[in-house]
């Protein structure tokens, strides 16, 4: 471990104090539409989890 002097610890307090405001900070806006295809029936899935759980 080296030695801790003012001068590192006046360098880190800077360093932590700034703040970096050069991004966007408006939120983007989208739209549209989404649609969601449920697949197979509960049927065919419990007969799939079946069917994966005696392997």
């Amino acid at each position: 471990m080296g030695a801790y002097d003012e001068d590192e610890h006046e360098r880190r307090e800077q360093k932590t104090a700034t703040v970096d405001a050069d991004f966007d900070a408006e939120r983007a806006e989208y739209s549209g539409s989404i649609t969601y295809d449920s697949g197979d029936s509960t049927e065919a899935l419990l007969d799939k989890f079946q069917e994966l759980q005696g392997k």
